[in-house]
């Protein structure tokens, strides 16, 4: 009898927990790291850019009579080598492009890392494809060189022409080098200022800002995390350069549970696009919307006079406009608490991407709509 009393027992308090599970997950789900949520200040990327020619097409260059620029490259760069060629001479080259080489610097960037670039035709070049980069010198923006960029393009497309036809996949002016720049100059970043490391918040959010502050008060001691604004945060952190890391490491993996985003309906004209976050909520209302179409036929008349009445030939115009207008029907939108309710309600109007984007501003006038509209 005891054994089957805990056994019984057993099954109650496995159940117990399986039916507790679920309380749990959605609100580890939910939580966000302090790396996600924010960024430490200074420690930054730094964008380089410099001006390269790429050789080895295969006729697929520059056509250095509309291009010049890429001609004096040339010669700039046979110059460095020993090579003088006069400047009045017409060179034909049609195996090299003018290009634009960018990369990004990360922080704590050390000499001879490698980090990768991307290369862009400037002029009128038909592919990249096959080319090879030469020593091109990267600089930033107080014009000191920070990389050294050179290597075999990586062009992700093909294309062949033949008897004025054409054919082309993806995109042929723009590669990649993976590791094709060498950082020769380092940039100084330091993680904080004297004892103290700050974090600036990706986004202003008060609610959010305080329950980061918590959460490193909570885990790493009291007082340690103090708001100096509603997106910056300053800590407290050990003074030694390793200690400093280790306890930033321990900072940055904190999860916080954010405060809900703000309601907010992003509308692009152009293209039709809607997107709205999951806090969009909407009031019970009524929406009628009627298509409006003009048109506007003119056709040309021709007037002749008689065979002896010595009248000229006379040209008329002479326009139809029509004006077409389809009833629309009042139709009910329920009210909407959550995200799945709002896109059904408007999935229920029949309503294109177009006709959408008026109503959804009719019913934030009306006061019907729960977020803010931003037209991009």
């Amino acid at each position: 009898m005891g054994n089957a009393m805990m056994t019984r027992l057993g099954k109650i308090f496995r159940t117990a927990a399986i039916l507790a599970l679920p309380l749990v997950s959605p609100e580890a789900a939910w939580a966000e790291r302090i790396k996600d949520l924010a960024s430490v200040q200074g420690v930054r990327n730094n964008q380089l850019v410099g001006y390269g020619v790429v050789v080895g097409l295969d006729g697929s260059g520059d056509q250095t009579t509309q291009t010049p620029f890429t001609t004096q490259g040339i010669i700039n760069m046979l110059a460095q080598l020993g090579t003088t060629l006069p400047t009045t001479q017409a060179l034909q080259l049609k195996n090299v492009a003018a290009v634009m080489v960018t990369a990004t610097l990360p922080p704590f960037a050390r000499i001879g890392q490698q980090i990768d670039v991307t290369v862009s035709s400037m002029g009128n070049a038909k592919s990249l494809r096959g080319g090879t980069l030469v020593l091109t010198p990267l600089k930033g923006a107080d014009g000191q060189v920070y990389a050294q960029a050179q290597g075999s393009l990586m062009v992700g497309g093909a294309g062949a022409s033949a008897g004025g036809s054409r054919a082309t996949v993806n995109h042929l002016l723009a590669g990649r080098i993976i590791a094709g720049a060498m950082v020769e100059r380092e940039v100084l970043t330091s993680l904080g200022q004297g004892p103290f490391v700050h974090y600036e918040m990706n986004g202003l959010d008060f609610g959010t800002t305080q329950r980061v502050i918590e959460a490193i008060n909570r885990e790493m001691g009291r007082g340690i995390a103090q708001a100096v604004d509603g997106r910056l945060i300053r800590v407290t952190a050990p003074e030694d350069a390793s200690a400093r890391v280790a306890f930033m490491g321990r900072v940055e993996n904190i999860e916080v549970r954010p405060v809900r985003a703000m309601a907010k309906v992003i509308i692009n004209p152009r293209t039709g696009s809607i997107v709205m976050n999951q806090t969009v909520m909407i009031e019970a209302c009524a929406v009628a919307h009627g298509s409006l179409s003009v048109v506007v036929n003119t056709e040309q008349q021709v007037s002749q006079p008689g065979a002896l009445s010595g009248g000229q030939t006379v040209t008329t115009r002479q326009s139809d406009i029509e004006i077409n207008q389809q009833p629309g029907t009042l139709m009910p939108v329920k009210a909407g608490a959550n995200l799945a309710d709002v896109v059904k309600a408007i999935n229920a109007l029949g309503a294109n991407p177009q006709d959408l984007l008026s109503i959804l501003q009719a019913m934030k006038a009306a006061g019907s709509l729960r977020a803010d509209l931003e037209i991009i």
